[in-house]
């Protein structure tokens, strides 16, 4: 059954860092997985978290991944997507590194990230620990 939960953990990981950096080539997906383990650490760290206690509750929060929102544009393709699409092929890489504990966080411990051409309320007068292709990170929880 472990195995079974396993592979689930690490396709929706995957679709995750597929549908939302794909475009930024494997660092991009790198840093969104970063950002996504950094939020079950702390989440496992706390004992809760609102945006959910496990890598699927993580990825799948609504609104926080926006991939996963049924009105998102990627939200149809990410329930397509196979192996056949090289970069998803690199994603599900990227997230088996990542459940494996092997993946180096690119991010310096990001919990926020959000795309240079828009300014989320949330990221006004924070200084990004990282900026990974068009993407800006921020370390934004106290543990």
């Amino acid at each position: 059954m472990q195995d079974f939960y396993d592979e689930i953990t690490a396709d929706v990981l995957a679709r995750t860092l597929w549908g939302e950096a794909r475009g930024e080539g494997a660092e991009g997906m790198k840093a969104v997985a970063c950002v996504i383990l950094n939020r079950a650490a702390i989440a496992q760290k706390k004992g809760k978290f609102w945006w959910g206690n496990n890598i699927i509750q993580i990825c799948q929060k609504p609104y926080q991944f926006s991939c996963w929102n049924r009105s998102d544009p990627n939200f149809q393709k990410l329930q397509l997507v196979d192996e056949g699409d090289l970069y998803f092929v690199t994603a599900c890489r990227i997230a088996n590194r990542a459940l494996a504990g092997v993946l180096k966080d690119n991010t310096l411990g990001a919990t926020h990230y959000h795309a240079a051409s828009i300014a989320p309320y949330w990221a006004k007068g924070k200084t990004p620990s990282s900026v990974v292709g068009v993407h800006k990170f921020y370390d934004l929880v106290e543990v």
